[in-house]
């Protein structure tokens, strides 16, 4: 080590500690790294330090290195929000869309590349997770505190992780075992009479064994009902959330694995301050999810990076659901395993390997009638999916070119065999200039009943055809810039993808004003999406980023190629952050620009008037958010929907909730006007 370096460390150290005893230095593992080094500096007289932390800043979004089209949202990005949960992540960024399904029941639905969230595989730490069921309220399962990291990933992605995923992928990864020991506790509460709090906690048992405990409590102490339809809001939920996880650390050889569970009563319907029917209509859905995982590795030849992998979880999903009279029982069990073979040979070769087994059993009892007490119908759906991939990856050294090619081979009990090809292709032709390219094909079993069970909340009466298994090709092309600017880097993103449907489940609700059919696509459909999007930092501690999305989606409706219904033609958002330099306050506001977009055919109403109108039209929300930080506790404070915008009629005919008019699933704004939030995160023992 030079004298000179030497000197910068003793400084550093000393400027360190000097601020951390003044209180006046913030470290949070959310948002920056750290690097720890131990000094002994014999050289120095009179200068005593034992360790040196250096820290930088964290941008809250990157891009994953390698051939697939990833980003990675942190802490330091999920904190610019209350981020209560998996579906309150993406209000700060524009790489997803979550919009509610009914203003009923809650459900809240992902839309990436324009289209359903149905078509985005859901992974929790690279494991198959929320299928079936559990998919109408999956985004509000996996509480925001828990998370360490979001990864998305648009268009067809690795073929390690199944053949589904059509659209893409989101993987989220939870605070782990191994992370520094001590708890963190989250409390919130908002206007609109929602609290919640959260805890998790580390605990290092062995230099090898490692466990963390995860608890979350939400509930509703409130009715909202803002517009005076006597219909609530937003539903109330009461949700106990658990989770424990356990790792061991060898050298060669890693263990992980936990336990979940999840207990929430979901109530929502009419208000009791309505009384002019003689029964109120209710929607009462109660849930129980108890879930396990484990993953074991191996490594066997660390020079070539040779090691096999088992991975392997289970699933039990359990769901009591009211809806008036209509009724919708699922015990749904899922199990997965996957073992995994993966080695290098050469400087630039990377050889993946692999075979899975994936099992779903649905045990389904319903009612579509608004018949009290009348008969329930049973149906059992199950399939067993056996597979087995390769996939090479080319890597020169050069770093001009990375080539991903996957291929895998699937038999499903229900639908035969079918192959899955995916291919990857990264450009790095100068220093600020990435280009990926992308093509593959993604296959998904429809469960129609189970995953848009909340269409039962609509009068409408709900017709379901014998379903196809679902097929259709993505091609993407991405473009990445990073462009020196005035001291700065501006960076630019650039990318379309096309998504191309041969067999589609389609909810059709134009042919006919009193039923929803769920059927066979007969016809084209198909997905074009072009977005852009760039980031700025303007001054020290300033970050701004800029984007907009153009989405141009159809399907084949009654014989028509048309516009997909509550589907925004485009979307335009701007976030600014500002962070002080000690890193005390931290201010973030963020613009969104949701475009307009057609309404599912309206009907005539006994005046002669139209039940709703033809196109929805273009509206902005604004939300805000200041947090403080301290040294071991920040506060926060903000609020969503600032501009007070909510969608004017969200339910139809709530004078008529038992009639085939009541429907509310034609919900495209929001549908609760401003809320204020306040929370506090404190740091014990770290």
């Amino acid at each position: 080590m030079s004298m000179m370096f030497r000197r910068v460390i003793v400084v550093l150290g000393m400027a360190t500690a000097l601020l951390q005893a003044a209180g006046q230095v913030h470290v949070d593992a959310c948002d920056v790294d750290t690097t720890s080094v131990s000094q002994h500096v014999d050289s120095i007289p009179m200068q005593a330090i034992g360790e040196v932390t250096i820290t930088t800043r964290r941008p809250g979004m990157s891009r994953v290195a390698g051939a697939e089209n990833t980003m990675r949202i942190n802490k330091a990005e999920l904190f610019k929000a209350a981020c209560c949960n998996l579906g309150e992540s993406f209000t700060t960024n524009p790489s997803v869309d979550v919009n509610y399904s009914d203003a009923a029941t809650g459900a809240k639905q992902i839309k990436l590349l324009g289209l359903s969230g149905t078509y985005v595989q859901m992974l929790a730490e690279n494991l198959p997770d929320w299928r079936g069921a559990a998919l109408p309220f999956a985004l509000g399962y996996v509480p925001g505190p828990w998370m360490k990291s979001i990864q998305v990933s648009k268009g067809a992605s690795s073929v390690r992780n199944g053949y589904e995923g059509i659209t893409g992928q989101i993987d989220v990864e939870y605070l782990k075992p191994e992370d520094k020991q001590g708890v963190t506790l989250n409390l919130y509460g908002n206007s609109d009479g929602r609290i919640e709090a959260n805890a998790d906690g580390n605990l290092h048992l062995t230099p090898r064994l490692n466990a963390n405990l995860l608890a979350h409590y939400e509930d509703n102490l409130a009715d909202m009902d803002h517009n005076h339809d006597h219909f609530l809001d937003q539903p109330n939920v009461r949700q106990v959330n658990l989770q424990s996880r356990w790792d061991w650390l060898g050298e060669r050889y890693i263990f992980h694995g936990g336990l979940a569970m999840i207990n929430e009563k979901r109530h929502s319907g009419q208000t009791q301050a309505h009384h002019e029917v003689a029964k109120l209509f209710a929607i009462n859905l109660k849930t129980r999810r108890y879930e396990g995982y484990m993953k074991h590795a191996v490594f066997l030849n660390a020079e070539h990076g040779t090691n096999i992998a088992l991975m392997a979880t289970v699933a039990n999903h359990d769901l009591d659901g009211a809806y008036g009279h209509k009724q919708y029982d699922v015990n749904e069990t899922n199990a997965y395993g996957q073992l995994m073979f993966e080695t290098m040979f050469g400087d630039s070769h990377t050889l993946s390997l692999g075979l899975s087994v994936n099992h779903d059993h649905l045990s389904q009892d319903y009612r579509m009638e608004h018949v009290a007490d009348g008969p329930l119908t049973h149906l059992v759906e199950k399939e067993t999916v056996t597979g087995a991939y390769g996939q090479y990856t080319f890597t020169p050294i050069s770093d001009v070119l990375t080539l991903m090619a996957g291929v895998r081979v699937d038999h499903s009990s229900q639908h035969g065999t079918f192959v899955t090809p995916r291919l990857h292709l990264r450009l790095h032709p100068a220093q600020f200039l990435t280009m990926r390219l992308s093509a593959g094909k993604g296959y998904r079993t429809a469960h129609a009943l189970a995953e848009n069970h909340y269409l039962l909340a609509s009068g409408r009466q709900l017709v379901i055809d014998d379903l196809h298994q679902e097929s259709a090709w993505n091609y993407g092309i991405t473009s990445a810039w990073d462009i020196p600017l005035w001291g700065k880097l501006l960076k630019i993103n650039a990318e379309y993808h096309y998504t191309h449907f041969e067999h589609q489940m389609v909810i059709d609700m134009d042919s006919d004003p009193k039923i929803t059919y769920i059927n066979n696509l007969d016809g084209k459909s198909r997905s074009h999406t072009w977005q852009v999007d760039a980031s700025y930092p303007v001054i020290e501690g300033l970050e701004l980023t800029v984007a907009y999305r153009r989405n141009d989606v159809k399907t084949t409706y009654g014989g028509k190629l048309r516009d997909k219904p509550l589907t925004p033609r485009y979307k335009g958002l701007v976030a600014a952050s500002y962070k002080t330099p000690l890193g005390l306050w931290e201010f973030d506001v963020t613009l969104q620009l949701n475009g307009n977009g057609r309404m599912p055919d309206p009907y005539e109403t006994e005046d002669g008037k139209l039940s709703w109108d033809p196109r929805f039209p273009a509206h902005c929300q604004l939300n805000a958010q200041v947090t403080r930080w301290f040294r071991h506790f920040s506060v926060y404070l903000g609020g969503e929907n600032l501009t007070n915008y909510r969608q004017p009629n969200p339910i139809i005919a709530t004078d008529r909730p038992w009639s085939a008019r009541f429907d509310p699933t034609m919900v495209w704004g929001p549908v609760s006007g401003a809320m204020a939030y306040l929370g506090i995160r404190i740091n014990l023992f770290r």
